[in-house]
């Protein structure tokens, strides 16, 4: 039996309780405390999270929506494999807004804080692997806000929340790479010095040697399955559920098409 962690923090009403309940699961499946392959139960979520099995329902839809989870075998629901073939077309996905973003943000001569870089930095130094991938998301979120598109972040949410996960998985394993953060500082160099094409070329090869490191270390088989990615003590530790939600009473308040719409909105946004 897959080992289950024990205690998600508590989760209050709000009016996007649905949302946040999604949150609080893509959170912890990124952080490796649900498994790959890990069979996922309504009753199991909604009492560590203290709320009632429909608003985890529908976060649930949202995630398999997503591909983050699954139809298991037999009934219910699992966390979806990690695979290099999955990885491999995220960042397929990725590597294209990616080169997108730089190329846009050159042409702006747009300046990517530096403090961006010496946290990535320190976080290597510190061997966080939570703050290191969350120093990642943030510069290139950075780029593709200094690209000038709004359309970009929201574009690669659903990306990079099996990016996120890749990277929790292999970090938890393996050391990251020595270069990465002089790639970033070199592509912030490029585009604030205005080199179109120079950003474009050291995004591609950035995003292609990262996905490279993904795909050779999800395991021998190429699969990451339950009991292969983080240690058991990194799955147990507590999952921040990132918000908080008011009244029991509001969880069974039904949904509109229009609070539908605006849990979508949301929840792409929060993965910015």
């Amino acid at each position: 039996m897959a080992f289950m962690p024990t205690d998600l923090q508590h989760v209050e009403v709000a009016p996007d309780y649905v949302d946040q309940v999604a949150r609080a699961l893509v959170d912890a499946i990124a952080a490796g405390h649900f498994a790959p392959g890990e069979r996922l139960t309504q009753e199991d979520i909604a009492r560590r999270l203290n709320v009632s099995r429909q608003p985890v329902l529908q976060a649930l839809r949202l995630l398999k929506k997503d591909g983050l989870v699954e139809d298991a075998p037999g009934r219910g629901l699992r966390v979806s494999p990690l695979d290099q073939a999955l990885v491999a077309h995220v960042y397929q996905v990725r590597g294209a807004l990616d080169r997108l973003a730089a190329g846009l943000a050159a042409r702006r001569r747009a300046a990517i804080d530096p403090a961006l870089v010496a946290a990535g930095r320190r976080a290597v130094r510190g061997r966080d692997v939570g703050a290191m991938i969350e120093a990642d998301l943030a510069f290139h979120h950075a780029v593709y806000a200094a690209s000038g598109n709004p359309l970009l972040a929201p574009a690669a949410g659903v990306p990079w929340q099996q990016v996120r996960r890749a990277m929790g998985a292999v970090l938890q394993r393996s050391a990251v790479r020595q270069t990465v953060w002089d790639e970033h500082e070199a592509i912030a160099a490029a585009v604030a010095a205005g080199h179109a094409a120079e950003a474009e070329r050291l995004m591609d090869r950035h995003t292609s040697q990262a996905g490279e490191h993904m795909r050779r270390h999800l395991g021998t088989d190429g699969h990451a399955e339950a009991g292969s990615g983080p240690s058991s003590a990194a799955r147990a530790a507590p999952v921040d559920a990132g918000a908080r939600i008011s009244s029991p009473a509001a969880h069974a308040r039904p949904r509109t098409p229009s609070t539908t719409r605006r849990t979508e909105t949301s929840r792409h946004a929060s993965h910015r």
